[in-house]
């Protein structure tokens, strides 16, 4: 398949395709890890055209294919029956795929489970899975012991241990109830820390550390679905910026018998677990706590047997800390660190004590994430935007110190997983002009074979065009990042509408030189309709090194809207752009930031579509908010300055709020703050309400209608369209040149 993303004469885009899941280029696999002894390779992938996930098995060395696990045959006619807990766990972990959408790999065994609407299966090779539980109560977060003879998981929020050989059950704690969770990541740490299990095998499998949550002094906050035949309330204790967190224990539990030994965490209990790890060489317990106000992470070294811990090293930020996932210890008890001490995220290694042997990156720019290590070998892998904030690609550097080279030197964007012994790896590589493919490589450069070339017809049949990287300064010189997208075919002076697409938050980043750009289908639809639309990342969004991230601290909608504002001047200067005419929108943070750009600018901003904005800071959680703006008692002017609410009587342009009234991320609470504030300004707004949505809108017809939604929104106040009419004369013509 040839890798252009231009056809000659594509068809038009559909709405109705616009919002169907997956976006082109994405029927791909996923989830990739390598067996205990990296001769196999295991990963999810759809079957045909269906996108229901099933599991695969390839030989690393002969690339021999098989399907080891399909989903489990269900009654014709039933739908999918996952239970709330494990609905709510995928909404966290933002996952969309059906199917067999999880797994598991035994350690040091090629044992694996997956889960499937609650119950567990065993899958070895060569054989048919098996199903492990047949209660009715879900079980959550399988995890199997290292040698893959037994398996830990949730259910009813203990912690229950189920022998492979004899299937015989064991409870391995008591005591959970409403408030009180035994093994289960909170809520916190799932949706803002990236952590998802709270319990892990240690490396003999002879004891499980855990996590006893208390959110007893948490207030419950309902959530009422009211689109159904019946009403159900569904209770969350949702920890409210300023408010009380849960209170997390890290126990030690035996598994054959005994008591849990508890870790000394240190006397303020206030504090966030953020990541916990056995340490394979030397059996301890290692235990990464960040201080309330995220200015400090220690990092931690416990005895298992008397719970005893020491301090290895303190880690400490005048703005707040960026959690990681870089801690690895190596066989001779040294460990691999990451900070940001210097100003961008580098990595270290460090003595068994925690003191610092070498700094094994530096420079003005950002390590993302340690790779893998090859011990035997010396050396370390990472990936970084060495090259360019737009790329991200694997790189190597020797163990002692030296020479940072390239492994994949293709520009773009490189995701990888790497085998535990540091001889294999899978890059899943693309840009904005090529869609991934999947690639089996070796950590020497060299490609073994393609697992996937991508070979989707859609990408050629709809003609996907690239946008265009583009450069300018914000207010103070800092140079930003933008990307611009225009119709096919710019007719010579004529000035067309334009759209921001906006998120502007410090946790993402919206342009990069990677497919996720080319595969919206949004844009391309937009500008197939007469549109220009551009996307920005303003001062605080990531990978720019920790002065640029901070930028917004303790004013959130400050930096971040001038910087907006300034990508909506540049627009306007350009030759084919209405000036006059310019829209924005975006949802969560972004919807904030288009509420928030059309209040702060109506001479700017023509028209917004906010989606699941957050209204008011102080409604949103306590480590996301706090990290960025402090508690509220702490910096009242800056809650004040950032809030929608005071801004209400400043609308003047179009404003179309959509929310899901089950979201339980941003509460519909906020949309409701925010319309009384509207109402109270006497401002006209408009609302799109979806009843049975959560924070992203999952059901396609809900999708499809939004996009009409939004569409005719634009129309409407950009074009002076009005609802139901034709498709505008302002839509571009079909055809394959480019004016960029």
């Amino acid at each position: 398949m040839s890798r252009s993303a231009i056809a000659a004469s594509p068809p038009r885009l559909t709405l109705e395709r616009v919002a169907r899941y997956p976006p082109p280029g994405r029927r791909i696999p996923g989830e990739f890890r390598f067996s205990f002894d990296g001769r196999a390779l295991y990963y999810l992938a759809g079957e045909g055209r269906d996108m229901a996930r099933l599991l695969v098995r390839e030989e690393v060395a002969t690339g021999r294919r098989e399907v080891v696990a399909r989903p489990p045959a269900r009654p014709q006619g039933a739908s999918e029956a996952a239970g709330r807990e494990e609905i709510l766990r995928r909404e966290r972990q933002r996952i969309q795929d059906r199917g067999i959408t999880q797994y598991v790999l035994a350690e040091k065994a090629e044992v694996a489970v997956f889960a499937y609407e609650g119950a567990l299966y065993l899958v070895r090779p060569g054989q048919e899975p098996v199903r492990l539980t047949e209660t009715g109560s879900t079980a959550l977060d399988p995890q199997l012991s290292p040698d893959g003879r037994l398996l830990a998981f949730v259910r009813n929020d203990d912690l229950v241990l189920l022998d492979l050989s004899t299937r015989t059950e064991k409870r391995l704690t008591e005591g959970a109830r409403d408030g009180l969770t035994h093994g289960v990541a909170e809520y916190i740490a799932q949706e803002e820390m990236d952590r998802f299990s709270g319990f892990w095998w240690s490396p003999d499998g002879t004891r499980i550390a855990y996590t006893e949550v208390d959110e007893g002094r948490i207030p419950l906050y309902p959530i009422v679905h009211q689109g159904g035949g019946t009403v159900e309330i569904e209770p969350h204790r949702y920890p409210f910026a300023g408010g009380p967190n849960a209170r997390v224990r890290l126990g030690i539990l035996p598994v054959a018998a005994g008591a849990t030994v508890w870790a000394d965490l240190g006397a303020d209990d206030d504090i966030y677990l953020a990541r916990v790890a056995w340490d394979e060489a030397g059996g301890g317990l290692w235990a990464q706590v960040e201080s309330r106000d995220q200015k400090n992470l220690r990092l931690l070294r416990f005895d298992p047997k008397t719970g005893r811990g020491v301090t290895l090293l303190d880690d400490r930020s005048d703005a707040f800390i960026n959690l990681h996932d870089d801690l690895r210890v190596l066989a001779d008890g040294r460990f691999l660190w990451s900070s940001e001490r210097s100003g961008y995220r580098h990595l270290e290694l460090r003595g068994r004590d925690g003191a610092l042997v070498r700094t094994l990156t530096s420079g003005v720019w950002a390590v993302d994430a340690l790779a893998g290590v090859d011990e035997e070998r010396g050396v370390v892998y990472f990936t970084a935007a060495k090259e360019s904030p737009l790329e991200r690609r694997l790189y190597s550097v020797p163990l002692e110190g030296g020479k940072i080279e390239s492994v994949t030197g293709e520009p773009g964007w490189h995701a990888v997983t790497i085998s535990r012994d540091g001889r294999w790896f899978v890059d899943l590589h693309d840009s904005a002009a090529a869609p991934p493919r999947i690639l089996l490589r070796q950590t020497t450069g060299q490609t073994l074979r393609i697992l996937d070339p991508n070979d989707d017809p859609e990408i050629a049949a709809l003609g996907l065009v690239p946008p265009k990287i583009v450069t300018l300064k914000a207010a103070d010189g800092t140079l930003l990042y933008g990307a611009i997208a225009t119709p096919r075919r710019l007719e010579p002076g004529r000035r067309y509408p334009a759209l921001i697409k906006v998120y502007g938050g410090p946790t993402d980043q919206m342009v990069h030189d990677s497919w996720e750009m080319t595969q919206d289908l949004r844009v391309q639809y937009l500008t197939d309709q007469g549109y220009v639309v551009f996307r920005l990342d303003n001062r605080g969004t990531e990978r720019r090194g920790q002065a640029f991230q901070a930028a917004l601290y303790h004013h959130l909608g400050s930096v971040e809207v001038e910087d907006q504002i300034a990508g909506a001047r540049y627009l306007a200067s350009l030759p084919y752009v209405d000036g006059t005419r310019i829209g924005i929108y975006g949802w969560s943070y972004g919807g904030y930031m288009a509420a928030r750009c059309l209040l702060k600018a109506p001479g700017v901003f023509k028209a917004a579509v906010a989606g699941a904005p957050v209204a008011d800071w102080d409604g949103y959680d306590t480590h996301y908010t706090e990290r960025y703006m402090g508690r509220p008692d702490e910096n009242p002017q800056g809650y004040r300055e950032s809030s929608l609410l005071p801004l209400a009587p400043e609308l003047r342009g179009a404003l179309l709020i959509i929310h899901g009234m089950a979201d339980e991320n941003v509460h519909f609470r906020h949309t409701a703050r925010f319309i009384n504030a509207l109402n109270a300004a006497q401002r006209r707004y408009d609302l799109l309400i979806f009843p049975d949505e959560r924070h992203l809108p999952r059901g396609e017809e809900d999708r499809r209608y939004l996009e009409e939604r939004l569409v005719s929104h634009f129309d409407r106040i950009l074009k002076d369209k009005k609802p139901g009419a034709a498709p505008s004369r302002e839509a571009a013509p079909n055809s394959s040149s480019q004016n960029r």
